[in-house]
């Protein structure tokens, strides 16, 4: 699960744990949904959609994975308007019983579960500033429908993403958020599929940044690696660049085997195994592509002027 979603030429920004947002944005309904308000847009916000939809439909062919291609098509999305949730939600519950409920952005952890388990997908209902075309503070409805929604309507995701949500919930209580929330982040947020034509995008993190989009196939700095669970529980993640590692899967069955497993003896083994570092490589990961971390590299040298 997200807490922020920043770019390369974003500002520091401060960790944000889990889901959490400010009491002070709390909306009057316990689930923390509220309106869409559709009508209320303005015609630079749908302006600033247009240029977004416009720039990742050019980006995505050839990069994007067969699945969200067929989701994007399937659905009543295009370039002109912000799309409308109800809308969304009635091709939604047609093919995988699913619906986008609006929030005012990020919301709490037990209640972002809550919906995710009972297949609810949480949506910002705000759109970035033209100047902000690159980069937000937190998921706004550009990540959140156009990364996210085209995935709902595959019924392998639409079954691992309620079942991630009914984990959530459990692991809320042991007090385990911070290694399931990766596994959360290196899939549904940065996953590489590898399909029979070569690597591709599943991630909504990947699949609405048209930087991400190029830096996660494209460049020699990351590295790829095999996704392998107990591995990835361990291995923390970027939230202010690029990632310094991608996690890749066979194929999306692959997820479905992690929604029957039981988190609860792992999270017992993992207790005091040491942290990764996002740009780790072990002797025992299956490497795609080992990076030669020149990006992050050139970044640190440049923090050091």
């Amino acid at each position: 699960m997200p807490s922020t979603l920043s770019r390369p030429d974003a500002p520091p920004a401060a960790v944000k744990h889990g889901l959490a947002a400010a009491e002070a944005c709390r909306p009057q309904r316990p689930d923390w949904t509220i309106d869409q308000g559709w009508e209320r847009y303005t015609a630079q916000e749908h302006a600033v959609w247009k240029t977004l939809f416009e720039r990742q439909m050019k980006l995505l062919p050839g990069r994007a994975c067969d699945e969200f291609v067929q989701g994007m098509r399937e659905l009543p999305i295009g370039a002109d308007e912000i799309p409308d949730f109800r809308r969304l939600s009635d091709a939604l519950m047609r093919r995988t019983g699913w619906q986008v409920v609006a929030v005012p952005g990020l919301v709490p952890d037990d209640v972002f579960f809550e919906h995710l388990a009972h297949r609810r997908f949480p949506a910002g209902h705000f759109i970035r500033k033209p100047h902000e075309l690159d980069y937000l503070e937190e998921p706004d409805v550009f990540h959140d429908v156009f990364g996210h929604v085209p995935m709902l309507m595959n019924p392998v995701i639409a079954d691992y993403i309620q079942a991630y949500g009914e984990g959530g919930l459990r692991a809320h209580r042991l007090g385990q958020l911070t290694r399931l929330a990766r596994v959360y982040w290196y899939t549904v947020e940065f996953g590489l599929l590898r399909q029979k034509d070569g690597l591709r995008i599943y991630g909504a993190g990947i699949a609405s940044s048209s930087t991400e989009s190029m830096f996660a196939l494209d460049s020699a700095s990351p590295n790829r690696i095999g996704f392998e669970l107990e591995r990835v529980m361990r291995t923390r993640y970027r939230i202010d660049d690029f990632q310094e590692s991608y996690f890749v899967i066979d194929d999306l069955e692959q997820l479905l085997e992690l929604a029957r497993i039981d988190f609860a003896p792992l999270y017992e083994k993992q207790s005091g195994a040491a942290e990764l570092c996002p740009g780790d490589v072990l002797d025992t990961d299956l490497v795609i592509t080992r990076g030669n971390g020149s990006w992050h590299a050139g970044r640190a040298q440049g923090a050091l002027k």
